[in-house]
């Protein structure tokens, strides 16, 4: 079972369980994490944007053009920016540690 760190603007750290096949922004909104996710997981907005922690991004599969389309209108954009509703999580990935941006506090 993966296991998601999500981590608030002020530093909080909320540790939850993940099930293989759910996106991260399932988890997120299964857990009450402040994650908007206006479009639904449609890919057509970037409310959803993470930043995910360095050493777990180089294992994740690489965004797409389309979403990488999407993160060029998220605010405070990083390298290792993703939209969380593109994450699909696997067996292979845990200990996935995201920051949530501010704009969503």
């Amino acid at each position: 079972m993966p296991k998601i760190t999500f981590i608030d603007p002020n530093g909080t750290h909320h540790d939850v369980d993940g099930t293989p096949g759910e996106t991260l922004l399932d988890v997120a909104r299964d857990h009450d994490i402040d994650i908007e996710g206006a479009c639904e997981g449609a890919m057509s907005c970037s409310t959803c944007h993470v930043i995910v922690e360095r050493k777990a991004f180089k294992n994740l599969p690489n965004p797409d053009e389309d979403e990488e389309d999407i993160l060029d209108l998220a605010y405070g954009r990083k390298r290792t920016s993703r939209l969380a509703c593109q994450i699909t999580l696997s067996d292979d990935i845990d200990k996935l540690a995201v920051k949530v941006p501010t704009q969503f506090q």
